[in-house]
């Protein structure tokens, strides 16, 4: 599951979404950099990197990524980020790994496995600003900024991982979507590392409602659900995702206030 690793530092483990691989998640890496953390990039089960196997489901898919971590990592600490699919996988392994997880960020993730039972806003384009003739319906079907700077960086870093992906286990997986248990509710103590949880307005695919509804759960948390940004609102709204996050990074290294019992 290891795809890409870079810098030095603490281990900062970074998860894409469904039908996606590690490159949706690059557009992140350029002001992470500016820090002390070594990035680890995983590729999910159905990439064209992935060694075949016979994954069937999302329960399998966090098992896969805990054992991963535990190999590569022992009991070294480490911060994880992770969008929509990879937000759920993400909270999973915050959970699981509790003990030695320095915080947890989810960018646009599912909170709600079942897509019929997500609270969601209706779609909307807040920005169309692109010649006619572009009629990429994955892009169009997604975006609410729809500029050439957007279109420019879902063709490089979204458009790969969409045409890479093994259909037969996107299937499997997309049948048996949903975790076996939510991670808040398969560990209800609350979550006293420094978390950042970052929606989109307009994000039509996960919402934001189901996720802020467990901003108790998250005692650090910070929860911020931004305007003119749908699912892929790091690449939508760039500079605001990059200082929500690297503030977040730096509340990791800061010393821990005391919480209220």
């Amino acid at each position: 599951m290891i795809a890409h690793e870079v810098g030095q530092g603490r281990p900062l483990v970074l998860v894409h979404g469904f039908e996606l691989d590690h490159r949706s998640m690059l557009p992140l890496d350029a002001s992470l950099a500016e820090g002390p953390w070594r990035r680890i990039y995983l590729d999910l089960p159905w990439t064209a990197q992935a060694v075949p196997g016979s994954v069937a489901s999302a329960q399998e898919v966090a098992d896969g990524v805990v054992n991963e971590l535990r190999q590569l990592l022992g009991e070294e600490p480490f911060a994880i980020i992770g969008h929509s699919f990879g937000g759920m996988i993400a909270r999973h392994v915050a959970h699981t790994m509790r003990s030695q997880v320095l915080g947890l960020a989810t960018l646009g993730a599912v909170f709600t496995a079942d897509h019929n039972e997500r609270v969601l806003p209706a779609p909307a384009v807040i920005r169309a600003d692109l010649p006619e003739q572009v009629v990429d319906g994955d892009f169009l079907g997604i975006a609410v900024i729809q500029t050439p700077d957007t279109l420019a960086a879902f063709n490089e870093f979204v458009l790969p991982g969409l045409r890479g992906t093994d259909p037969q286990v996107t299937e499997r997986i997309a049948a048996d979507y949903a975790l076996q248990r939510e991670p808040e509710q398969a560990y209800p103590e609350p979550f006293e590392a420094p978390s950042l949880h970052i929606f989109g307005r307009q994000d039509h695919v996960t919402g934001y409602e189901d996720g802020l509804a467990l901003r108790d759960h998250y005692v650090r948390g910070t929860f911020a659900v931004l305007d003119a940004a749908g699912h892929h609102l790091y690449m939508e709204r760039p500079a605001v995702v990059s200082a929500l996050v690297n503030d977040w990074l730096a509340s990791i290294a800061a010393p821990s206030p005391a919480l209220p019992r």
